[in-house]
């Protein structure tokens, strides 16, 4: 076993170096992971990022498209064989069909290679050609990757830090009483196990349809076909005092770490350790409207998934022998439409607060990173209306019927004003109430808009041309 785990170790490194080197000398890749928890737009924002780099007359804010240095643009078959393709065609139809709706969510990893043929600027564009640049879109579930805190976690340490947090939520009273009435040091039984599991499974649901993001771990919610697997059989429990080897508590131990080396390990070694630039989408609004609770947990999350990345400059020399860093992390505050581009600033800034602490560390070890409001795709227009003597700032668009998909009627919205100060929100969030004691906001869900694409053109969309920028712009 060890013969062979070193010479598979030796395959994998003999392959990253002959891999870096051609990237480095040749046609550079840049790999950009795609991320974000659940209905935060990952697979419209990747749908509308490729449609605008392949038809970028909507991309200004992208330097080299605004220079006419892309020459052309168009895909290629992903390197990596064993991961799904991105759908891009399926999910791009869907957007511009006479009847248009979102597409399906992200529910497995997923990739996707973009290539661009770039004329080179500065002194470069004298002396060589065009050159190809491959863009690698990895799309996997923001689930997931919360679920690498876990590998420096033991099972006694997360089953502490879960309950302790399920202790202050009402949605996990059903939970802690079936735990409760469990006997740790007993001899194992696959039903009791089974039951256990189900029911942690019903409390993870319950906090993500309540807009909380701290939910771990992942694939309990996206198992595809691992579920009812003994690797994701297991759930919470206090450490007795001396276990023994056959006892509840061991069996839940044993599957948890099965958990972390078989399903979390595997997909950073494979997948996460190789990402370049990261995007993190994040749908601030829902948590907004979900409560000073939600936010807090969001604050959380975002420190969490910070850790979880190993920030840093690709030097070429630490490329080939020490594996990928990321070096740029763009947090994305998506669905921006839904708000008057007077408040875009605002949301903005609440994102930086938001993240600011894990931001901070991750500069510290040589990443760049950065805040945005975005809207891949445009669905709303602005209008103002006269209310009460004043007037409010308001987004139009077309309502979506949540329960048969249907498109609805025209209806203009007011979300309600965010504060100047991102602060008052923090502030709120992080003394424990339970609701905005001064103000309420409000979400409304809309069908995308009908789309006449011209040639040339992408879908319409909001500061997705600066994300771009900021994540492959010094690349091209």
């Amino acid at each position: 076993m060890g013969i062979s785990n070193l010479a598979d170790g030796l395959t994998r490194g003999a392959e990253r170096i002959t891999g870096s080197v051609s990237e480095a000398f040749f046609e550079p890749v840049i790999r950009i992971g795609v991320t974000g928890l659940a209905r935060a737009g990952k697979t419209v924002f990747i749908t509308s990022l490729v449609a605008n780099l392949l038809a970028r007359g909507r991309m200004p804010g992208l330097n080299a498209a605004a220079e006419g240095r892309i020459e052309a643009a168009f895909l290629q078959p992903q390197p990596d064989d064993t991961v799904p393709r991105f759908d891009f065609e399926q999910h791009l139809n869907a957007l511009t069909a006479p009847v248009p709706h979102w597409p399906a969510s992200t529910r497995t990893i997923s990739e996707l290679r973009l290539s661009m043929r770039v004329r080179p600027t500065g002194l470069l564009a004298g002396l060589s050609g065009p050159r190809t640049v491959h863009v690698d879109i990895v799309d996997y579930p923001g689930e997931w990757l919360l679920d690498l805190a876990l590998m420096d976690k033991s099972y006694a340490e997360w089953s502490a830090a879960t309950l302790d947090m399920m202790q202050r939520r009402d949605i996990a009273a059903p939970y802690l009483a079936e735990v409760a009435e469990s006997d740790p040091e007993a001899a194992w039984q696959e039903p009791q196990i089974k039951a256990l599991a189900e029911s942690f499974t019903l409390y993870l649901n319950a906090a993500r349809k309540k807009g909380l993001s701290g939910i771990a771990p992942g694939r309990f919610l996206l198992p595809g076909d691992m579920a009812g697997s003994p690797a994701l059989t297991f759930a919470p429990m206090a450490k007795p005092g001396s276990p023994a080897r056959r006892s509840l508590w061991r069996e839940m131990e044993r599957r948890y770490d099965a958990y972390k080396s078989q399903i979390v390990a595997p997909f950073f070694r494979d997948h996460f350790s190789r990402i370049d630039r990261q995007i993190v989408l994040v749908d601030a609004l829902e948590a907004i409207h979900a409560g000073p609770p939600a936010v807090a947990d969001l604050q959380d999350t975002m420190a969490d998934i910070l850790s979880a990345f190993r920030p840093g400059r690709n030097a070429f020399l630490s490329r080939i022998f020490f594996g990928r860093r990321v070096e740029k992390i763009l947090f994305a505050a998506t669905k921006a439409d839904h708000l008057h581009h007077s408040q875009h600033a605002r949301l903005t800034a609440f994102m930086e607060a938001l993240t600011g602490e894990a931001r901070a560390r991750a500069d510290f070890q040589g990443a760049q990173t950065a805040s945005i409001a975005l809207a891949s795709l445009r669905a709303t227009v602005e209008e103002t209306r006269e209310h009460e003597g004043g007037t409010l700032d308001c987004v139009r668009g077309t309502l979506q019927n949540p329960e048969d998909g249907s498109r609805g009627r025209q209806a203009a919205f007011y979300p309600g004003e965010l504060p100047e100060s991102p602060a008052a929100l923090i502030s709120a969030a992080r003394q424990g109430h339970e609701a905005w004691l001064d103000r309420d906001y409000q979400i409304m869900k809309f069908a995308p808009a009908t789309l006449q694409l011209k040639p040339g053109m992408g879908p319409p969309h909001i500061r997705l041309d600066r994300a771009a920028q900021f994540l492959i712009g010094d690349r091209l």
